[in-house]
């Protein structure tokens, strides 16, 4: 498992988890919806804790820049 996500991707990714957790959490976002948008918020926070996102190794993205 090769890290492919930079800092600004998993940074960006962090604050979209947690802005859809505070949705959820006072309600704003309920029912089947809300449910999806919860386990898209926990497979972005769990990518970014990792450094990995298996979509971008499929379509050969990286966001990682290389060391120098």
């Amino acid at each position: 498992m090769k890290k492919n996500m930079g800092n600004s991707d998993k940074a960006i990714r962090t604050l979209i988890a947690l802005f859809i957790a505070c949705l959820s959490y006072f309600d704003i976002i309920t029912g089947i919806i809300g449910n999806i948008l919860l386990v898209v918020a926990i497979v972005f926070l769990v990518t970014s804790l990792i450094n990995f996102c298996p979509l971008y190794s499929l379509f050969g993205i990286n966001t990682r820049k290389p060391k120098e």
